[in-house]
């Protein structure tokens, strides 16, 4: 089985794919695995389109700037957030073995947090909590074997009328997925003393 680190250092940006399918369980698993990641107050905010169909991912590739990674991997998932749905369904994210106090009290807490914001706002918060689900999403993907291509050249506007997604969605990023059909380039990554302070 491959060790977290061992797909955080495998895994590669891949664009050519090879033409099969990826199976059902396979996808499933993945998507279970990425809905583990941590978000504030455990409000879940990230939901997945997962897009198989060749004509649907054709059209989604001239939504994504005629991306040839979407047209031709075996999958692409549309990686979004709702916050509109989670404040809708607000008991939804409480634990199970909260008392039906705390509970009570973790819906005051969300709606005198984000009501007095716009849905612009709390659209933005949920978006940077979908961002943690998209780095699982991509070592879930390496873990199981199969390569990706995260993608953030789109418009969002012609992929949620694309699947029918209400306007206050986010859509964070296009993830490209299937077995490689080429090595991806080698890392090249700054060094540490670039990018970390250590006080």
């Amino acid at each position: 089985m491959t060790s977290v680190s061992e797909a955080m250092k495998n895994r590669h940006s891949i664009r050519h794919y090879v033409q099969e399918p990826i199976p059902r369980a396979d996808l499933e698993e993945i998507l279970r695995l990425t809905s583990l990641a941590p978000s504030a107050w455990n409000v879940q905010p990230w939901r997945f389109t997962v897009v198989t169909d060749p004509v649907k991912k054709a059209q989604l590739q001239a939504a994504a700037n005629n991306q040839k990674q979407v047209g031709h991997a075996p999958a692409v998932i549309v990686v979004a957030s709702d916050m509109e749905d989670v404040l809708a369904n607000p008991r939804e994210f409480a634990h199970p073995e909260m008392t039906e106090e705390q509970k009570d009290h973790l819906v005051q807490t969300i709606q005198s947090t984000f009501g007095p914001q716009s849905v612009e706002q709390r659209g933005q918060w949920a978006l940077a909590q979908t961002y943690i689900s998209l780095g699982f999403l991509l070592l879930a993907a390496q873990e199981k074997g199969i390569d990706s291509s995260p993608m953030l050249g789109f418009d969002p506007e012609k992929v949620k009328a694309l699947f029918h997604l209400p306007d206050h969605v986010q859509i964070a990023a296009l993830v490209a997925l299937g077995k490689g059909a080429e090595p991806g380039r080698p890392h090249h990554r700054h060094s540490l003393d670039r990018i970390a302070t250590f006080v």
